[in-house]
């Protein structure tokens, strides 16, 4: 008999393991969206028209032998997996993928991908129209999107506020500097240490012209905002013995094999995991190598392989010719350098192989 294998979440490592156990499993893979949706690329879909439907890439080109249920999981213990279809699937292997919440534009919440294509669509043209936009949170995510909004609209004003005194902690200075630099040479404005003394009066994405105060002094003005803070792991699904394994801030504990603590045969991967590292779609590919492996070696016999958490790294581009990359193996790589790897091209061409569209 074949063994069964069911993937709770079509994200990036969700994809990665359903393709790999395809050819010698029954897969299974649970995924509520209509449409993979490449939230690497998220932010330059926002900016730019030409990438909008190129954000989204069909579930059912995936899989040749396996299946892709849309649908939710409703809880996931150690006995098997309700989905909020009714269903009760009890498979020999669960594979936890199930990802993270962050705010829009960042990630794309809607299920329906023509939904999703109109919100966009619908905020760009917002965008358009504005002449000061904010950004609060200087993180990845609201630093790529100040470059994003400077590359397709130069005459824009972009101010990023966050009340931390730097941006980018735990990276070198040298790293650090360079996107500072960049950042200067676009005219982005950054609003250290201080936040605003009160929310926005508009939601976000939407055009409104507002003058907020903030809590360092002075004030500030603008015609639309973002909120570029805020991600949450979707693990709320867990119950039974499995809840055991989940952390105060959602998080999930896994072993060294990416497995549950004492549950053999239920692993999970990516921004769902405890382990500390960068939460990016290259480590959720990474775990789903691991995870395939063992799989392959718990039906076939032979060595688990262990996940060692790497160091700091990051692919930030601003723009499609700008940002700056840094792993510990290569140091800090140039604006160029991060166009090759990243910026002009957002690695899309992996993932129209990955579901035969290329």
């Amino acid at each position: 008999m074949t063994t069964t294998v069911a993937v709770i979440g079509g994200g990036y490592g969700g994809i990665t393991v359903a393709k790999e156990l395809d050819a010698f499993t029954d897969v299974l893979l649970v995924e509520p969206r209509e449409d993979f949706v490449h939230h690497v690329a998220a932010l330059r879909g926002l900016v730019d028209p030409e990438w909008t439907d190129r954000l989204f890439y069909p579930y059912a080109r995936l899989l040749e032998r396996g299946r892709v249920l849309r649908d939710r999981a409703v809880t996931v213990d150690q006995n098997g997996v309700t989905l909020a279809s009714g269903e009760r699937l009890t498979p020999d292997y669960v594979v936890l993928a199930t990802g993270s919440a962050y705010p829009f534009p960042a990630k794309i919440d809607f299920r329906d991908s023509a939904a999703a294509k109109a919100k966009i669509r619908a905020t760009r043209e917002e965008l358009a129209g504005a002449e000061k936009v904010l950004l609060l949170g200087a993180g990845p995510v609201g630093l790529e999107l100040a470059g994003e909004i400077k590359a397709a609209w130069p005459e824009k004003a972009v101010t990023i506020v966050d009340p931390a005194s730097g941006i980018l902690p735990g990276f070198p200075d040298e790293f650090r500097a360079e996107i500072r630099r960049q950042l200067d040479e676009l005219g982005v404005e950054l609003l250290l240490g201080t936040s605003l003394a009160e929310p926005p009066v508009s939601e976000p994405g939407q055009a409104k012209t507002f003058t907020a105060a903030l809590t360092g002094g002075g004030e500030v003005t603008a015609d639309l905002w973002f909120q570029c803070y805020g991600g949450a792991p979707h693990t709320a699904y867990l119950d039974g013995e499995l809840a055991t394994a989940r952390q105060a801030n959602g998080r999930v504990d896994v072993t060294a094999d990416l497995r549950l603590p004492g549950q053999p045969r239920v692993f999970a991967l990516g921004d769902i995991t405890a382990l500390p590292e960068g939460k990016l779609a290259k480590v959720a590919g990474d775990h789903a190598e691991v995870v395939v492996a063992n799989i392959r070696a718990l039906i076939e016999g032979g060595e688990l392989r262990t996940h060692t958490p790497g160091g700091p790294m990051i692919s930030l581009p601003l723009g499609p010719s700008g940002g700056a990359t840094y792993a510990e193996e290569v140091g800090v790589l140039d604006a160029a350098t991060t166009s090759e790897i990243k910026g002009s091209h957002m690695m899309a061409s992996r993932y129209e192989e990955l579901f035969n569209v290329a």
